[in-house]
């Protein structure tokens, strides 16, 4: 499966975050899921980041199996723990304020390795990680970069309306991919 992992940095939040996938996966099933993370994992290593926490996103932390994202974010945290997911932490289903924010996570009071400090995020749809992308960029004034990871070479993937550097910065991701590629 190959898919799209958006390296981003939001003013003031002091670190990257990775999130897949805003710009290919429609609507991925659940095997896809677990090839999203392993491509953004891989993304994650290649920064330095040696045990990546992902947040699978949903609405909220409880399942609900009318909303299959909840679901699917247990499941796939459950492969994790038995070892079909490696080299990363999975939680889920998460929302976003607990996946990157302490304060949130403590208020809620989640109990998870994840919850407050997630470096992936894995969102459900295409249309979750589009619009927060384009809204990290456009509201947040945040700094982004695009790379299609599981394919034998990087490639690189930037939206339309992307700034030149954005664009550069998907070069600098795709380069350092292809390092001992």
């Amino acid at each position: 499966v190959l898919s799209h992992v958006a390296v981003m940095e939001a003013p003031g939040y002091g670190r990257l975050l990775l999130m897949t996938d805003g710009g290919m996966n429609i609507a991925p099933d659940l095997k896809q899921k677990a090839q999203m993370i392993e491509n953004a994992v891989t993304v994650a290593h290649k920064l330095g980041i040696e045990c990546p926490k992902v947040a699978a996103i949903a609405a909220f932390e409880q399942v609900n199996p009318a909303m299959p994202a909840t679901v699917e974010a247990a499941l796939l945290a459950k492969m994790a723990d038995r070892g079909q997911i490696k080299h990363c932490i999975v939680d889920g289903p998460i929302a976003l304020d607990g996946a990157i924010s302490p304060e949130a996570a403590a208020h809620k009071g989640m109990q998870s390795p994840v919850a407050g400090q997630a470096d992936i995020l894995l969102m459900p749809y295409i249309e979750v990680g589009n619009a927060m992308y384009k809204t990290l960029v456009y509201l947040g004034h945040g700094r982004v970069a695009g790379v299609v990871a599981g394919a034998a070479a990087p490639i690189i993937l930037t939206s339309r309306s992307d700034t030149p550097q954005a664009k550069l910065h998907s070069i600098a991701i795709a380069v350092l991919m292809a390092e001992g590629a």
